[in-house]
């Protein structure tokens, strides 16, 4: 992939949901483009792939967290909402993990930094962090390094 892959694809699609006249996967990609220029604009830079999935990543965490308080308050449109952007922004990240490699990319790094206990969970986070942006929510990853390391 170029630098600018990830944005060049979130504006092809934008294009093509406008094509489409599909309003609301529009709305969601305008969404994250107007987040990704936020950060620009911000901290005057020019954003990367690996920032552009940092950010996508946060913003599908946002709207999980609002999902489950959505559907908890008993707003099941609005849940519905936060569920499609979920999927809209999934499609700009990479394939997820699955269990089994992300039980595997934490023994690796467990043996990597020689980790023993909780004292050392910093360092392990800090390896296993760049390989599980976009591809696996990091705070349930956090719990299992918390469960092997105890």
């Amino acid at each position: 992939m170029s630098v600018q892959a990830l944005k060049v694809q979130l504006s092809d699609a934008m294009k093509a949901a406008m094509r489409a006249k599909d309003k609301a996967r529009l709305a969601t990609i305008r969404l994250a483009l107007a987040e990704l220029k936020r950060v620009e604009v911000d901290e005057r830079i020019d954003i990367d792939d690996a920032r552009v999935l940092t950010i996508l990543d946060k913003m599908v965490k946002q709207r999980r967290d609002s999902h489950k308080q959505f559907a908890d308050a008993g707003r099941q449109d609005l849940a519905d909402q936060e569920a499609f952007e979920i999927t809209v922004l999934q499609d700009f990240l990479p394939q997820a993990l699955t269990e089994q490699e992300i039980d595997q990319l934490i023994s690796d790094a467990i043996a990597e930094t020689g980790a023993a206990s909780m004292q050392e969970m910093g360092k392990v986070m800090s390896t296993l962090k760049p390989k599980l942006q976009g591809r696996a929510d990091v705070g349930a990853v956090s719990g299992k390094v918390k469960q092997k390391l105890s």
